[in-house]
């Protein structure tokens, strides 16, 4: 868009009734397991593209193994596969190699969390792929990526936590340090893997070209660290694990209530004197030992214990109420049941329930980004392993019933 180019006006475009995302259209193959992978597949799937997840035969993604289960199917799984289409795949046959090369020639992304040289050793890495399907957007992440003296090495969330110093500052001051309750070291490749395959998408539409995307998990996690990273670049020391709380906002993190605990947040000055005002210490909002950023910080000890006696004689409910009130940035701390079922999330359809093969209507989180001016139809529920195989080699590939049985014979597909 041209700057200076008012927005378009989406609101008297009338809705199509089979749109299911700005990416519809675009298909992916779908080399990826456990977490980063499917979790970047997993974004493309919410914006409309095809996904064919290729899965071994026997158990498919390793996380089809994790318990705990219900009638078979893994909580894990289920989780991170919705809207995809599963395709079973033996490659460590020839023709289980060929069948996905000739997928590849029909297919405009393919996404892969193989350690670098797997794919390469199978035929099915970037150089002979590309030779195949010159417009190929190949995405390869894993743990750190395709250079560098640790490319080699196996990495699970936690590793890319440590060596990024995301874990050392998470936790609370004179413990060791925690890591982060969400595996955002492995998630942090969902982020990254569509950003650079949309960027390539956008390139390629003046090129005629794909290209190679090189997806670390470490370097995802050190550019999340952000004022952070500067603060460390600031003072040559390493920042300290703060809990909740902040390292130079004061006051920002849980606050004692009677029956629990309660965010608040003041982000800029502006809130403090409502902070004050709404516990019942109004004197506090002008006086000259808190009135800055700064001086707080340096008062922290003070600043916090004068809100928790009066947070901790209020319920969370009250409170929340209070800072309602006086526009004061708080929040309840929700366990996840609660914050499923909060009336901010049913608003926004963030959970739906979906029809699985096996087990029947299941509750499922649903996309979280929206495109005002249509609507799109539920996810479809993530599929049992194997489940499409036919239907992708006939629709997609074209091959009749008696050469997909042939297939099946010779166990390259399943």
């Amino acid at each position: 868009m041209a700057p200076n180019t008012p927005p378009v006006d989406m609101s008297d475009t009338p809705p199509k009734a089979d749109w299911i995302g700005p990416l519809q259209g675009i298909r992916v193959l779908d080399f990826t397991r456990v977490l980063a992978g499917p979790a970047a597949s997993l974004a493309l799937a919410d914006l409309g593209a095809e996904i064919i997840k290729v899965e071994p035969p026997g158990t498919g993604d390793e996380t089809r193994t994790f318990p705990p289960f219900r009638d078979g199917e893994s909580h894990y799984f289920l989780g991170n596969n919705r809207g995809k289409k599963s395709i079973v795949i033996d490659l460590k046959t020839e023709a289980g190699v060929a069948l996905a090369r000739d997928l590849v020639e029909k297919c405009d992304i393919l996404i892969e969390n193989y350690r670098p040289g797997v794919m390469d050793r199978l035929g099915l890495g970037y150089e002979a792929l590309s030779a195949i399907n010159p417009r190929l957007i190949y995405c390869a992440i894993s743990g750190f990526g395709m250079t560098g003296p640790l490319r080699d090495r196996p990495s699970f969330d936690i590793v890319a936590q440590a060596l990024s110093g995301a874990l050392s500052v998470n936790g609370e001051p004179g413990h060791l340090p925690t890591k982060l309750g969400i595996p955002l070291g492995d998630l942090v490749g969902g982020i990254n893997g569509p950003i650079g395959i949309l960027a390539a998408l956008h390139e390629r539409h003046s090129t005629g070209r794909g290209r190679l995307i090189d997806v670390s998990l470490l370097d995802g996690l050190i550019g999340l660290l952000g004022y952070i990273a500067q603060l460390a670049f600031f003072t040559g020391e390493n920042p300290k694990p703060q809990g909740s709380q902040h390292p130079n906002l004061v006051p920002y993190g849980a606050f004692p209530a009677s029956d629990g605990a309660i965010i608040i947040a003041c982000l800029t000055n502006s809130f403090w004197a409502r902070i004050c005002d709404a516990l019942g210490f109004p004197e506090a909002g002008s006086d000259d030992r808190f009135d800055t950023l700064e001086k707080r910080r340096d008062a922290r000890d003070t600043v916090n214990a004068m809100i928790s006696a009066q947070t901790q004689t209020k319920t969370v409910d009250a409170l929340v109420e209070l800072f309602t009130q006086f526009q004061v940035p708080h929040a309840p701390i929700l366990g996840v049941k609660e914050a499923l079922a909060q009336p901010q999330a049913v608003a926004r359809d963030m959970v739906v329930e979906t029809e699985h093969k096996t087990l029947g209507k299941i509750p499922i989180v649903s996309r979280s980004i929206k495109f005002p001016g249509n609507d799109q139809p539920v996810p479809a529920a993530p599929p049992v392993l194997g489940e499409h195989t036919d239907a992708i080699l006939a629709d997609v590939l074209g091959l009749t019933d008696a050469q997909i049985e042939a297939l099946r014979s010779a166990q390259v597909v399943a």
